[in-house]
């Protein structure tokens, strides 16, 4: 398995796109899988924020994850985020989501962000395994969720 950005495999952005409208959909009603095909390709990029990350193993998408400049519209002042982390099921549980995580944390860092922003309903502990600090609950549109953070080393480095 190899992560990527999507920027090399932009193949994969309409399949991501659906997993992702398939998973996320009933958070936002508005939304569909061209407009998740029209993100995708707006975050199409290296280096900058918007950026998503794809696992492929033997040409295959198997998950992706995303930095974003905002993934919660009742919180403009926090960004970026760790967005889209998706793993199609029948890849779960082999360290892909861990990973591609790891990938965003890691270009974060590089980015010279000093705060990474999630939310996450119901997988605090996962996030929480890889050195991220649950920050605060909140309401969002309709599900409860938990705002974590994560400040990358280089940020660190003078605290």
């Amino acid at each position: 398995m190899q992560i990527h950005y999507i920027a090399d495999k932009p193949e994969h952005i309409p399949q991501l796109a659906q997993w992702h409208h398939n998973f996320w959909g009933h958070l936002n009603l508005q939304s569909s899988a061209a407009k998740r095909i029209e993100s995708l390709h707006r975050q199409n990029q290296k280096g900058v924020i918007p950026v998503t990350f794809v696992a492929v193993e033997e040409g295959e998408p198997l998950g992706s994850a995303s930095l974003v400049v905002n993934d919660l519209s009742t919180h403009p002042h926090l960004t970026p985020w760790l967005a889209s982390v998706y793993v199609a099921e029948p890849h779960r549980r082999r360290g892909i989501g861990g990973a591609l995580v790891r990938r965003v944390m890691q270009e974060a860092d590089s980015l010279g962000v000093e705060t990474l922003h999630l939310i996450t309903p119901d997988q605090q502990r996962f996030y929480a395994g890889l050195g991220w600090q649950a920050w605060m609950p909140v309401d969002y549109r309709g599900e409860r969720v938990t705002i974590m953070t994560y400040q990358p080393t280089e940020s660190r480095k003078g605290k």
